[in-house]
């Protein structure tokens, strides 16, 4: 068994990102994984003022939901981020969770293995290469953590179009094969 932390960073509730999370999620508990999700939207989050503090506490020194999450986030085994791409990017709400990540830096963490699941509008291959390029980038700074899969879910614009394809069934695929 394996904990799994899913973070869904689209600030929409019910989207096309939050269903592929959703999926991934449910996956990942059929196959018997400790699972978590997480809302960005939820966490209240300021964005990281690159004081530093981080680097000689236990904490960040901004008040908002992400100090529950380090123990938890450092003792997953395998992180899921999952973000609409937004000019071929990862959204802001994602980049700026990956910035408060940053007390995790200094410490020992278990996560290996990190997965991206992304959703956008456009229909063209390579639309998730910004935001792999931005999750590989953030992969880099911890040792030994690699990039175990990718789902990028193209054509889907408007709340539930992701649910008018089999990119579901796929999240739900690679969350059970975790």
């Amino acid at each position: 068994m394996k904990k799994v932390i899913v973070v869904t960073s689209s600030p929409r509730r019910g989207g096309n990102t939050e269903m592929l999370a959703r999926r991934f999620a449910e996956g990942a508990e059929a196959a018997g994984n400790e699972v978590k999700l997480v809302a960005v939207r939820d966490l209240g989050l300021k964005f990281c003022t690159g004081c530093l503090f981080c680097q000689s506490h236990d904490r960040c020194v901004l008040d908002d939901g992400m100090n529950a999450l380090y123990p938890e986030i450092q003792q997953a085994d395998v992180l899921v981020f999952a973000t609409p791409v937004y000019y071929y990017s990862v959204c802001g709400q994602l980049k700026t969770f990956l910035d408060r990540l940053n007390p995790l830096f200094p410490r020992e963490n278990r996560f290996r293995e990190i997965y991206l699941l992304a959703a956008g509008a456009e229909d063209e291959d390579g639309l998730e290469r910004g935001a792999l390029s931005d999750i590989q980038g953030w992969a880099d700074c911890f040792e030994g953590v690699r990039i175990a899969g990718v789902l990028c879910a193209k054509g889907v614009q408007d709340r539930g179009d992701v649910a008018k394809t089999g990119y579901p069934e796929r999240a739900y695929a690679l969350g059970r094969d975790v």
